[in-house]
């Protein structure tokens, strides 16, 4: 199966929070869309790994993706390296995305960054066909992302581009809330965390808002590029 977009991330929930107002209105409007989790999360404040996977996939369901894949990379200690950059580069050959969506360059997390750039570095060596890689036994084509946009997290960071995701907010809060260990919950007895407080999701909306006034719309979400975007003309900036 060929995917149009992967979205990575490198804990369960990292899409949701961030990127998933643009995979709905891109699968809204016909694309092939699927995320790549890094890691279970294991090292969460709340729930646990197993825990996470079984929201991760109830929170797929709700966002209608055509896949989910986890590496089990290991939460907190992972490397960019050679036998991380492999694992990921056999995933984009085995989808052939155009397009990536990746972590933030930079974040509270120390993980996202340094995801960030070990996604970037896969993107770009999944594309040396002397690297050899392997599917289900059979031998794998070499192939490259078209680009990679990096999406904002908790940090601010000033964003080259936003998406309009004003119609997508309320499906995209039903998906964050699939990670229901993560979050608010009177129920939970496990320790607080910057997650857990009931404010949280007011926080969500207000980062959607503040983007969606660089263009005048009620919500939207921020991206980051590596390189210029090109155009043929200036009416696909307006």
């Amino acid at each position: 199966m060929k995917l149009d977009i992967l979205a990575i991330g490198v804990h369960p929930d990292d899409i949701e929070l961030s990127c998933a107002g643009t995979i709905l209105k891109e699968i809204a409007k016909g694309k092939k869309v699927g995320v790549l989790d890094l890691t279970h999360g294991e090292l969460g404040t709340r729930g646990s790994g197993p825990l996470r996977l079984v929201e991760a996939a109830k929170s797929a369901e709700i966002l209608g993706l055509s896949c989910r894949d986890n590496l089990g990379f290991k939460d907190g200690f992972f490397e960019n390296n050679e036998a991380h950059q492999v694992a990921i580069a056999r995933i984009l050959r085995k989808y052939q995305p155009a397009i990536i969506l990746a972590n933030a360059i930079d974040d509270r997390h120390p993980d996202h960054g340094r995801a960030s750039k070990l996604i970037s570095d896969a993107c770009f060596y999944s594309g040396l066909r002397r690297i050899e890689t392997e599917w289900e036994g059979e031998q794998q084509e070499a192939w490259r992302p078209k680009v990679v946009y990096h999406y904002i997290q908790d940090r601010f960071i000033i964003p080259d581009f936003v998406v309009d995701v004003s119609p997508y907010v309320h499906k995209k809060m039903e998906a964050i809330q699939a990670f229901q260990s993560q979050f608010f919950n009177t129920e939970s007895n496990e320790p607080e965390s910057p997650l857990t407080k009931k404010n949280f999701f007011d926080y969500v909306k207000g980062r959607m808002a503040d983007m969606g006034r660089y263009i005048n719309v009620d919500f939207a979400e921020g991206y980051t590029v590596e390189r210029p975007i090109g155009i043929e003309n200036f009416e696909d900036l307006i």
